[in-house]
């Protein structure tokens, strides 16, 4: 039942995302108890995808990409 740290990363990354099974959450949480370095990191992970969440965060479209390519140009 027991798995690596590495193992753990990965499984942690996935149950953000809701795409860890149940056998792998139990796993990781398994691990987390026996583990402190990797219950902080995925403390952290935890508090980095809320700040993203309310940062509202999105991408630009490839016409603003454009836009701004075109500003930077200009500046030099």
């Amino acid at each position: 039942m027991m798995i690596s740290c590495k193992k753990a990363v990965i499984i942690c990354d996935k149950a953000q995302y809701k795409e860890a099974s149940l056998w792998e959450r139990m796993k990781l949480n398994y691990h987390l108890l026996l583990c402190k370095t990797c219950a902080n990191h995925s403390k952290n992970n935890v508090k980095l995808t809320s700040l993203c969440n309310q940062a509202r965060l999105s991408i630009l479209s490839d016409e603003e990409k454009k836009k701004m390519k075109e500003l930077f140009t200009k500046v030099e």
